[in-house]
């Protein structure tokens, strides 16, 4: 899940770029700019950085044990064509 806190900073920075005339609606739009930034990104399929570096280094001891196995794989396969 994406911190909250992103939603509040991307807010907070929409709302300072608005001209001096619509800042007497600033916690108005603030309030509604987050809600479409959460409800935009809710509708994506995206990981936090730590989620997604858990599944790096998943995948990379996923890729070792398949790399032993496979030579472990060819080194039985050649004891194998010896034996015949």
């Amino acid at each position: 899940m994406i911190d909250p806190k992103i939603f509040d900073e991307m807010a907070n920075k929409f709302i300072s770029s608005l001209p001096p005339s619509l800042l007497n609606f600033k916690e108005e739009l603030q309030r509604d700019f987050k809600s479409v930034l959460q409800s935009s990104f809710s509708k994506l399929d995206l990981v936090t950085r730590e989620e997604f570096d858990i599944q790096t280094k998943v995948l990379a001891r996923t890729r070792e044990k398949l790399e032993a196995l496979e030579k472990k794989l060819d080194e039985l396969e050649s004891k194998s064509g010896r034996l015949s």
